[in-house]
């Protein structure tokens, strides 16, 4: 069924239909943005990413349905295994693997790792498998956790993101943090999902930090 769209939401609306007009608004990169895409990793990616303890993987379904995870660990979690590949183990969450079921039908995936306090991030387009085991699960183990399965990124394109967005966002500088500005996971999860079972003070507790950090690795 096609929803239709009010029209006092679209009216004034003005798109950009090409991508000829886009670059009449947007200019073209200069040289340096131009050619910094580089299908191999560099000495310094590789130390990026063994600092980096946060990622967030893009993946799309066949329809072009898109879905974007978070992935995190202890810094260095992400195993490179050459210049071109790299494998993500997958810990415990909440089994749903929206990403997962896309990257089985479409490959292509994205990649943008973070480091707490830095501004730049490192980009990673490429082709992703899932693996069930493989001799560098060794290397991933955390807590005596070996992960059930990983991404494993062939890359296509590599790339450092300037830190306009975090500096515009004031992003990592605390004095702008206001985590009380929306009520308590518990009671957003009551307030969306109003069916469930759990009163909020049931989820109160599920939430708790020492509770719900107990299943991180699988031992809860």
């Amino acid at each position: 069924m096609t929803e239709t769209v009010d029209s006092q939401v679209t009216d004034g609306i003005e798109e950009v239909e090409s991508a000829e007009e886009l670059r009449q608004l947007i200019g073209n990169p200069n040289s340096r943005a131009a050619s910094k895409e580089r299908a191999t990793l560099a000495p310094l990616d590789r130390q990026f990413l063994a600092a980096s303890p946060f990622c967030l993987v893009a993946t799309a379904d066949a329809e072009g349905n898109c879905d974007v995870s978070p992935k995190g660990d202890p810094a260095g979690f992400t195993v490179v295994l050459d210049d071109s590949t790299i494998a993500i183990p997958e810990r415990p969450g909440n089994k749903r693997a929206d990403g997962f079921h896309n990257i089985l039908s479409n490959p292509h995936v994205g990649l943008i790792y973070l480091l707490p306090g830095r501004g730049d991030t490192l980009r990673i387009n490429g082709r992703a498998r899932l693996v069930k085991n493989a001799p560098f699960f060794d290397r991933m183990v955390v807590k005596g956790h070996r992960p059930q399965f990983a991404v494993l990124v062939d890359i296509d394109a590599i790339y450092y993101h300037c830190a306009k967005a975090f500096m515009r966002s004031k992003l990592w500088r605390p004095e702008t943090w206001q985590p009380d500005a929306m009520p308590s996971t518990a009671e957003i999860v009551k307030s969306v999902q109003p069916y469930i079972d759990e009163s909020v003070a049931d989820l109160e507790r599920h939430y708790q930090t020492e509770v719900y950090s107990k299943g991180l690795y699988g031992t809860g």
